[in-house]
């Protein structure tokens, strides 16, 4: 399959014909392949990443307090996390078969970059803001609703009440190949109502701190506080 039917057929996954051609290919184009190249006029997809990850948060924030609209803003917070994350946007990219439409430098080739999930992942965010420059966001929303919906809908009231300590467990065995550690550094207050403080450290180094009636309180919130630092951080790199 040529080049150019093998971006039809991405087209006729999505659903959406591109109105620029040169926004689906530039979203498409890694830095490897840009470096290597070295031709000043070509841009890799990274600018477009950093704009689809904002059109995709706002998209599934929005479907979301569609589909529970009951939630509250953490519960909502912690629903979007479990969605737009470096593994779920690689299974959608994977499910487009995103990898073999990528422009890869020869390292990347060589290294398996078709089938990494950082750079699925950051492809597909490339390519939904490549969409919303070339369509708009509610074009961008349509095919957003498309991709995820079926994911989305699979989360259960369940969701919600899931613990962040197992949230955050596994974003860390992910992220970095390690587990947080919880140490107990404090406890004030009579016996009656004590108040027990938990620093929780990531390969050694401190990342959050807890407060509560007991020591799994304070963790549970010492793993909400690192979850949701630690996931901003790692996708505003």
């Amino acid at each position: 399959m040529n080049r150019e039917s093998n971006m039809v057929e991405l087209c006729r996954k999505l659903g959406y014909e591109f109105q620029d051609p040169d926004l689906l290919a530039e979203a498409l184009r890694h830095a490897s392949y840009v470096n290597e190249v070295g031709d000043a006029r070509l841009r890799d997809n990274e600018r477009l990443e950093f704009l689809g990850d904002a059109v995709l948060d706002l998209a599934i924030s929005h479907i979301l307090m569609e589909l529970f609209p009951d939630a509250k803003e953490g519960d909502l917070s912690k629903l979007r996390a479990s969605v737009v994350n470096e593994k779920g946007l690689s299974m959608v990219a994977a499910e487009l078969d995103l990898g073999s439409h990528l422009l890869l430098g020869k390292g990347e080739e060589h290294t398996g970059g078709r089938q990494k999930t950082s750079i699925l992942a950051d492809t597909l965010e490339a390519l939904l803001g490549a969409i919303y420059m070339d369509g708009g966001f509610a074009k961008a929303m349509q095919i957003i609703r498309k991709l995820f919906l079926t994911y989305i809908e699979g989360l259960s009231s369940r969701s919600l009440d899931g613990d962040f300590k197992s949230l955050l467990q596994e974003f860390t065995q992910e992220a970095y190949k390690t587990r947080p550690e919880y140490e107990l550094v404090g406890e004030s207050g009579p016996p009656h109502q004590k108040i027990f403080t938990v620093a929780l450290r990531i390969g050694g180094k401190f990342v959050a701190k807890g407060e509560g009636k007991s020591k799994k309180e304070a963790e549970q919130r010492a793993a909400k506080e690192a979850f949701f630092c630690l996931n901003k951080e790692r996708r505003n790199r």
